[in-house]
């Protein structure tokens, strides 16, 4: 009988082909082990027309799958590293961080170029706190309103005219292909992306030796370095699924670029920092950078969400 190796996954398009693109790796690195999808339907999946701050925010896709590993009905889940809590799940740990696509938010529409081509009450569509300060500082005149549901489903509301265009993150379009329907970028020195966003990680129990030896050749290690950095943001900034906190680090010649902003959700306050230093030290520049915003006032915009 061969040897498995279980993965849990949300049954998303996007999530399946993160899941699959982890087992078409492990199966390549491992012919004597069987790879088997457990594909799962999160509560954040059955409730798509629901805010997500009101069914437990972006973690809700999460814990299914953390629920699967901790007993033990699958050896490692597959997720979107923006998805996940700022501090670990007791009994649990990231084994892995694969290689991030492109980071950077993106303007996706049917019937303008780009977004600054976009009328004066133009009705744009977000489910992101982060994306909603950025838009509403950016352009105030525009009209924002809640869009949940897959990459799919959103697309699909553009379609039928629900919108005039709709934010997104460039990742999920250009693994599935999409990236023609990308409009225009926003650049990331001002539109600071979500905390590991474009980045997968794989996630495993923390007392599974073997398994965490088994999946850690998939780890990319200036992705892992550049995630540490921006998750140690979250956690000290203390945000949760209400908080437009953003932040985004790259690494350049062993030098690590962080920066971060907080904002409120009018996008009329909004306190940046940023920071560099050496990359191994990036849980150090995360702490360092995430109190400077504290110094400058961030605790209050976030307790006023």
């Amino acid at each position: 009988m061969k040897k498995t190796i279980k993965i849990a996954t949300r049954k998303s398009k996007l999530a399946l082909f993160q899941a699959n693109l982890v087992k078409s790796q492990l199966e390549k690195k491992y012919p004597g082990y069987e790879i088997i999808l457990n594909e799962i339907i999160t509560d954040g999946d059955r409730h798509d027309t629901i805010p997500l701050q009101n069914i437990g925010g972006k973690s809700n896709f999460v814990k299914a799958l953390q629920y699967e590993l901790l007993n033990e009905k699958a050896d490692i889940a597959v997720h979107s590293i923006k998805d996940m809590a700022a501090t670990e799940t007791e009994g649990l740990m990231l084994a892995a961080v694969l290689q991030r696509e492109d980071a950077r938010d993106v303007f996706v529409a049917n019937r303008f170029s780009n977004f600054s081509a976009l009328p004066h009450y133009a009705v744009i569509g977000t489910a992101s706190p982060r994306r909603t300060c950025l838009v509403n500082a950016m352009r105030p005149d525009l009209k924002i309103e809640l869009i949940r549901g897959n990459v799919d489903s959103r697309l699909l509301k553009l379609t039928h005219k629900e919108f005039d265009g709709i934010v997104l993150a460039a990742a999920g379009l250009i693994r599935l292909g999409l990236s023609s329907r990308i409009c225009s970028y926003f650049e990331d020195d001002f539109f600071t992306p979500a905390i590991g966003q474009g980045a997968i990680g794989v996630e495993c129990r923390s007392d599974d030796r073997v398994t965490r030896e088994l999946v850690r050749f998939l780890n990319h290690a200036e992705t892992e370095h550049c995630v540490i950095a921006e998750r140690t943001v979250n956690r000290v900034l203390n945000g949760d699924c209400h908080t437009a906190i953003g932040a985004h680090a790259k690494i350049f010649h062993g030098q690590m670029h962080l920066s971060a902003m907080v904002g409120s959700l009018d996008g009329k306050n909004i306190l940046r920092e940023k920071m560099h230093g050496d990359f191994q030290h990036a849980k150090d520049l995360g702490n360092a950078v995430a109190n400077a915003l504290l110094d400058k006032g961030a605790k209050k915009i976030i307790e006023n969400k």
